[in-house]
């Protein structure tokens, strides 16, 4: 009787994955969504990041100070445009740097889960334990056992 069983049960079951193993080949590999490609494969790795920003910036600077020496020298005013196109240069760079290292697209999968409105530690006051003493059950019992063994409290100041 157990036999019976075992083989009917089987025999469904290589039924199921026949018919899911001809489900996945019908519809082709499975797409990988965006945020779960590695940076590896992106091209994005760490040390090429790195280069890219840093020559990003750098490039900026050179380019912010070329500009503003080419300036002075055509008009006659000593390091006037220089300073000037300098500092244009620097934020250029680190408004590329920042822009290059920031996070594309993703929304609010990104996020993390204590941004969000429904959070778990939303709506608890974060007041200091002095203003309140016996504000979680918990507290005053422990800080009264500590008083009662005469211990200090040397988490409080």
């Amino acid at each position: 009787m157990a036999d019976d069983d075992d083989e009917r049960l089987r025999s469904g079951l290589d039924k199921l994955k026949a018919s899911l193993s001809k489900a996945r080949e019908a519809q082709g590999p499975a797409p990988v969504p965006r945020d779960r490609v590695s940076e590896a494969a992106r091209g994005d790795s760490g040390v090429s990041l790195g280069m890219r920003a840093g020559s990003e910036f750098i490039s900026a600077i050179i380019v912010g100070s070329g500009v503003g020496w080419a300036l002075d020298r055509l008009l006659g005013t000593n390091p006037a445009f220089l300073i000037v196109f300098f500092m244009l240069g620097v934020a250029a760079g680190v408004w590329g740097v920042v822009r290059l290292t920031s996070p594309k697209g993703g929304g609010s999968a990104r996020d993390s889960r204590l941004s969000h409105p429904d959070a778990a530690d939303k709506g608890f006051s974060r007041s200091a334990p002095a203003a309140e003493p016996d504000a979680s059950p918990g507290r005053g019992a422990s800080r009264g056992a500590k008083e009662a063994s005469g211990g200090a409290d040397d988490d409080e100041d």
